[in-house]
């Protein structure tokens, strides 16, 4: 048998199927009416119920957003996703690898220049792009405190 010949049997077959749904169907209107309006009402009505609640008015999400940030301006570490005062923010080497420090240590918690406290005055030193994001980390340098002159690498996010 070739292709086309197949191709046409199926197609035979697909709408014998169909016409002996749709017949069976239509058979329950005069053999067992509620079933038949009870399953136009469940096919029915979600369509309905989402044709009338479906809304003009978007509303989007908005969230904290990357401020357009330059080189060598003065800005303070703040991080949007807290609302604790006594929150910190982590200074790192290296950008990326945020993700990568384990704060299980007590030596990683209160060693010097690596947690830094919200509103440190910073400057803007350089970039990282991430993930496909300009700008997504950005290297600065502290301006006050014991930390003065030390630099790292942050969250583009917390420099406000």
């Amino acid at each position: 048998m070739s292709d086309e010949q197949n191709e046409k049997k199926s197609i035979a077959a697909a709408t014998s199927v169909i016409s002996d749904k749709l017949t069976a169907f239509m058979g329950l209107k005069e053999s067992n009416p509620k079933a038949f309006y009870g399953i136009i009402a469940v096919i029915i009505l979600p369509i309905l119920f989402m044709m009338v609640s479906g809304g003009s008015e978007s509303t989007s999400v908005s969230g904290p957003t990357i401020k357009e940030l330059s080189v060598g301006q003065k800005y303070s570490l703040k991080s949007p996703n807290t609302v604790d005062p006594s929150a910190t923010i982590r200074l790192v080497p290296v950008p990326g690898t945020l993700a990568a420090y384990d704060d299980s240590e007590e030596k990683d918690r209160t060693e010097v220049c690596q947690h830094m406290p919200q509103n440190t005055p910073v400057e803007v030193m350089d970039f990282s792009d991430a993930y496909g994001k300009r700008k997504m980390f950005v290297k600065v340098k502290v301006l006050e405190g014991e930390c003065k002159d030390k630099d790292g690498w942050v969250l583009a996010i917390d420099v406000q």
